[in-house]
């Protein structure tokens, strides 16, 4: 395995993977920002006197951000590169985290949120895409994957960092999140641009030069650069999206972006101290219950890293979403029975574990990897914005409607409603979403192109075929 170059560089696999680290850093900042609100707004509530309409708004506000960012940065990073792109979103992390800290009023706190979500949504567009137009077709799982352990590793230090600083600044838990900003600016301004998109812009030896840097030999380099000259993809426009060819990697990868946020799980990231205190949780049990849902959410994405490679991408789906279900159904019945207290207490607490560890590990894992992948390279960029506008437009209406939904319905029905999305969460993985293990990028771009690209779509084939 080649680690280092002649001249002492990183290169190969350590490069990959430092590479990776660096930009995961954009995932980190992702879950720490979207993740401290919820133990933030118990102080905020207060200071500011938000009614529920008002904590909506405030939590809501990085979620509009991140829908308008995604949307844009896909036509910027197919003008400027994945690279730059990325440094774009650190920068926008960096101001907008000044500003939320010292925020004097409701309407400055909301602008800054807004400018936090816009570095959250080119993030989440961008850096999936980088990893893996960098990575290796075996390796590249659980590298992309790392962006998601990243987020759910920001959302769980969001949460401690939230209990340990409950009774101090809700300024402090924001400001926290600077350095990892300011890591992130540096760190990508040292590595390599994505060999695809310089392929794609033209720059054939650089892509070159790039792939030898990142492959474990030459002669692999150059045969992958062969194979990304041979698909002759040129920039497409957003057109070229509602093109039959590629209406099912449309289908695959904005129907998992969207069932991803439908399932609720940021509905018990956003709001589970809210929903726990409610319940009749004291606020330091409520913040600790947000704590192990997070500390679930690392253990299920470290399990889905390694998942995505050994099992494939569609069998983790398939294997954990019952589990997800059943938790959910236990979870509405402890609510609806209003078991908070002794036994029934521990009930709740461990289905809200169990839902987050079969959600988390199946469709947060699979949600940025699968929207990184199944597009060809002509619009992966427009593509995956497509991903990431779904994701963030979905949460927009999760995030503004989860209080009012447990205060209509209340928190039995709700959870209910979400084991019932779980479950058409299923059928459509069954359907629609094909298993892209240890193919890389062009071959998943060739099946698109004969139409064998969705499971539904080569039962059909074979059907026809037989039927001959």
């Amino acid at each position: 395995m080649q680690n280092r170059n002649r001249s002492g560089r990183l290169s190969g696999n350590a490069l990959t993977n430092f590479i990776a680290t660096i930009s995961a850093t954009g995932g980190l900042l992702f879950g720490y920002d979207t993740g401290i609100i919820s133990s933030a707004l118990l102080q905020l509530r207060e200071e500011f006197h938000l009614d529920t309409f008002g904590a909506e708004v405030v939590t809501s506000a990085i979620i509009l951000g991140a829908l308008l960012g995604c949307l844009g940065a896909g036509s910027i990073s197919d003008r400027i590169g994945r690279r730059r792109t990325v440094m774009i979103a650190a920068a926008l992390f960096l101001v907008g985290t000044v500003i939320v800290a010292a925020a004097q009023s409701v309407a400055v706190l909301i602008i800054a949120r807004l400018i936090l979500g816009l570095a959250i949504g080119a993030a989440s567009q961008i850096v999936p895409i980088y990893i893996a137009e960098i990575s290796p077709p075996e390796r590249r799982g659980r590298l992309v994957v790392g962006f998601q352990l990243a987020v759910v590793f920001g959302v769980t230090f969001s949460f401690i960092t939230g209990y340990l600083l409950r009774d101090s600044s809700w300024r402090m838990m924001f400001g926290i999140g600077m350095l990892p900003a300011l890591i992130l600016f540096v760190g990508m301004a040292f590595l390599p641009n994505s060999p695809r998109w310089l392929a794609l812009n033209g720059q054939t030896e650089e892509a070159r030069m790039v792939l030898r840097r990142v492959r474990v030999s030459d002669e692999a380099a150059d045969r992958e650069l062969d194979e990304i000259i041979e698909n002759h993809d040129v920039q497409a426009p957003w057109s070229e999206l509602a093109k039959p060819w590629v209406r099912p990697a449309l289908m695959a990868s904005v129907g998992i972006a969207l069932l991803c946020q439908f399932t609720g799980i940021n509905a018990v990231m956003y709001y589970a101290p809210t929903i726990f205190a409610d319940a009749g949780f004291g606020q330091d049990s409520a913040l600790l219950t947000s704590v192990a849902v997070g500390v679930g959410m690392v253990f299920a994405t470290v399990f889905g890293g390694w998942a995505v490679d050994t099992w494939g991408r569609r069998t983790l789906l398939l294997r954990l979403l019952p589990g997800a279900v059943v938790a959910l159904a236990v979870l509405g019945t402890a609510f609806a029975m209003h078991l908070t207290g002794g036994l029934g207490a521990w009930i709740t607490v461990v289905a809200v574990m169990a839902y987050t560890i079969f959600n988390t590990g199946s469709l947060s894992v699979a949600i940025w990897l699968v929207g990184a992948e199944v597009y060809p390279l002509s619009c992966r960029g427009k593509g995956m914005s497509l991903v990431a506008g779904s994701h963030w437009g979905a949460d927009l209406i999760i995030s503004l409607t989860t209080l009012s939904l447990v205060r209509i319905l209340g928190a039995g029905w709700t959870f209910w409603m979400f084991a019932a999305v779980n479950a058409f969460a299923f059928w459509f993985v069954l359907r629609y979403v094909p298993e892209t293990k240890g193919q890389s990028l062009e071959e998943l771009e060739r099946r698109l192109k004969n139409g064998t690209f969705a499971p539904v779509d080569r039962a059909a084939a074979r059907a026809e075929a037989q039927a001959r």
